[in-house]
């Protein structure tokens, strides 16, 4: 099979084309070819030419002349507008694959990461080689530079952000919702990029009945936002990268686990079931169920903190003994977290000294100043 599409794109090469005869940069070569008039107007434009004239390597997929009329009428013009630059090298950069990939390795592939940031798909049927909706007609034209390959459409990249993406596929209102409600959509809408790992509505619907009501509260909203953070990574991480790379640390902090089993690849335990949805601004993968971040642990000073809290009313209600013992507790299981040494050895005082101690109130006492002088010399 794979030698029949090569010796299949090999007759493709074999479409007239005239390109100089003698090696030239991308640039060059493409307007020596005389069919790419266009092409190089929008390079100009953008400020690219220098770009492609560069050492490279680069793979230039390029439209010709033809490609660019199939547009609507009045796109050209309005991309080669000043104020449309940053759009059209947008366009232009999702043509350009870094390093030199020629026809016998693009069969091979199912998709390539533009210079753009966004992929482009590849799908090889017999003889018929696509990128996204363009069909190669010529490959493997050399340039000093890099190689170009002639495809007979523009191809056009994702211009829809993380959450006008979602919107428009009518499955994540649930997830939009709570993205807004936690202050997050303006930050998935303009910044990036991102790699979201997007729950469905009916993922949502997994959980127990009323917890979206609950972390939709005011009170809850940190707490809400903390899960929307643990589905996004930083950076756009393609679904084989992030099989390959098994865990990926998430902007809540933890880290997600991400490995491929008999059901099909899952994130945590949860199955993705669409993957590599390219916006401008990332890629969404679409998962069967919200991820939940592990409950962390609470810091030194909360619970020293929670004790002294509870301890108090112990303590003014007469109780003087339980008070003593809650603190004398809470110090022990300190002893045995990851703390400083000489924070340890400070607890140690303290127990001793409230150890030796028979009275009740001044054991409370002095449990309750070891305590305080722990509290004020720890870390916010």
């Amino acid at each position: 099979m794979k030698w029949f599409v090569r010796s299949s794109l090999a007759f493709v090469m074999a479409i007239s084309l005239t390109v100089p005869s003698q090696a030239a940069d991308i640039v060059e070569t493409a307007v020596g070819a005389g069919k790419f008039n266009t092409l190089a107007a929008a390079l100009k434009a953008a400020g690219l030419v220098e770009t492609l004239q560069g050492k490279g390597p680069f793979t230039v997929f390029a439209p010709t002349d033809e490609a660019f009329a199939k547009l609507p009428e009045g796109t050209i013009a309005t991309l080669l507008k000043p104020e449309n630059k940053d759009a059209l090298t947008g366009i232009l950069t999702y043509h350009v694959v870094g390093g030199k990939v020629l026809a016998k390795d693009v069969v091979g592939l199912s998709g390539a990461t533009t210079v753009n940031g966004q992929r482009v798909d590849i799908k090889v049927d017999g003889s018929t080689v696509m990128v996204d909706g363009a069909k190669v007609v010529a490959t493997d034209i050399e340039c000093d530079n890099g190689v170009i390959h002639v495809i007979d459409s523009v191809i056009l990249p994702s211009d829809k952000s993380i959450v006008a993406t979602a919107s428009e596929a009518g499955s994540f209102g649930t997830l939009l919702a709570a993205a807004k409600a936690a202050g997050l959509a303006g930050v998935l809408d303009k910044d990036g990029p991102f790699t979201v790992f997007a729950p469905t509505d009916e993922a949502f619907a997994k959980l127990p009945e009323g917890t979206v009501e609950a972390l939709l509260k005011p009170e809850n909203l940190d707490k809400l936002a903390n899960i929307l953070k643990y589905h996004v990574v930083s950076g756009r991480v393609y679904s084989d990268q992030a099989v390959k790379a098994k865990s990926a640390k998430t902007l809540e902090g933890s880290a997600i686990q991400i490995r491929v089993t008999d059901a099909g690849a899952m994130i945590n335990d949860s199955k993705l079931i669409t993957t590599d949805l390219d916006a401008s601004n990332g890629v969404i993968h679409v998962i069967d169920a919200v991820l939940l971040p592990p409950a962390k642990q609470a810091s030194a000073r909360d619970v020293l903190y929670g004790a002294v809290s509870e301890g108090v009313v112990m303590f003014n209600a007469g109780h003087h003994a339980a008070c003593a013992d809650l603190y004398q507790q809470t110090l022990q299981g300190l002893m045995s977290t990851n703390m400083d040494v000489s924070m340890k050895l400070h607890m140690h005082s303290v127990l001793t000294s409230a150890k030796n101690q028979q009275c009740p109130t001044e054991r409370a006492w002095t449990l309750r100043r070891g305590i305080d002088q722990m509290f004020v010399s720890l870390p916010r």
